[in-house]
């Protein structure tokens, strides 16, 4: 028997597979009932109820939302960091190093308690009081408009703005890896024609520099699906995780519940996956052992092309 070894693992996970589906299929606590067909007389199961669907529906919007945010700042410190500015540069560091130190659960929970620093947020001329005592006026009033700082600071606000500040920072290091990535020269060639900086990035680095941020993107849109669970101790209500919890709270039913928000996230992460593939091949055209291939062709024929132009001028001599 050729490579006995590879037969013995596949042996071993055979056994352990069958066992887990064993497992799965035999156990009754993990209530299968309950998570698909109905968890009460007269509702459907677990996963379908509006509550969860709403909190699906809230998870997917915070996910997006997020990234958003965390892509565009993320972008905008990528090229503060790699400004010739050391004011800017220096705040882009001390920005991607604190977000990137402090665990995303802290931050959520912080950003979830701000609403305390202020009674009211205001809108208008700045240091309005100081300004006027200043000048004698000890009762300015130079704001226009004033909201509760938690109307504003709501929990879903303060959960999108500690995953989208916090990705941020990640985003910034995986784009200025990517511009790091393009040759050098051919900013330098852009910019002998005339191009402007911004014209350079927009057309000739970025464009080439996306095949190295789209892959780890794409991981961090997935990574951040399931950071969104973590906003439930903000708490945000509109979540899916949340919602789990909640139903568990009501039913006294735990690992039901817990194997149900575990199904919603694979099925939603998978897709993602899916997407991402997709993404990936189509950024990734013309590189690689594929792309390689086809240039060292066209370079084959090119020169057989000028071998027979040749050919063809001395036949004609």
């Amino acid at each position: 028997m050729r490579h006995p070894g590879r037969w013995v693992t596949v042996a071993v996970v055979a056994v352990l597979v069958a066992m887990f589906l064993h497992l799965v299929i035999t156990n009754d606590r993990f209530r299968w009932s309950f998570i698909f067909s109905s968890y009460a007389p007269g509702k459907r199961g677990v996963m379908f109820t509006d509550p969860v669907l709403v909190g699906l529906r809230g998870t997917l919007l915070l996910t997006v939302t997020s990234m958003l945010i965390g892509i565009a700042l993320g972008v905008f410190l990528a090229i503060m960091r790699r400004s010739p500015n050391r004011v800017l540069s220096g705040v882009a560091w001390v920005y991607i190093w604190f977000f990137r130190a402090v665990p995303l659960l802290v931050l959520a929970v912080l950003f979830g308690n701000l609403n305390i620093l202020w009674d009211r947020v205001g809108f208008g001329l700045p240091f309005d009081r100081q300004i006027g005592s200043l000048f004698g006026f000890h009762h300015l009033n130079g704001q226009f408009y004033g909201i509760k700082a938690s109307d504003l600071l709501t929990g879903f606000v303060a959960g999108m703005l500690a995953l989208g500040l916090s990705e941020a920072a990640y985003m910034a290091e995986i784009v200025r890896a990517g511009i790091q990535s393009v040759d050098t020269g051919q900013a330098e060639a852009a910019t002998a024609l005339g191009m402007s900086r911004g014209q350079v990035l927009r057309r000739i680095v970025l464009p080439q520099a996306m095949r190295v941020i789209v892959p780890p993107t794409g991981n961090e849109v997935i990574a951040m699906v399931k950071n969104t669970s973590l906003v439930a101790y903000v708490p945000v209500s509109n979540e899916l995780f949340f919602q789990m919890q909640a139903i568990s709270s009501r039913t006294f039913v735990v690992l039901p519940v817990l194997v149900g928000a575990v199904l919603w996230y694979l099925i939603v992460c998978s897709i993602l996956m899916t997407a991402q593939y997709f993404v990936e091949r189509h950024f990734g055209k013309g590189y690689g052992t594929t792309g390689l291939a086809r240039q060292r062709l066209r370079d084959i024929q090119a020169e057989q092309s000028g071998m027979i132009a040749i050919q063809d001028e001395g036949a004609i001599t």
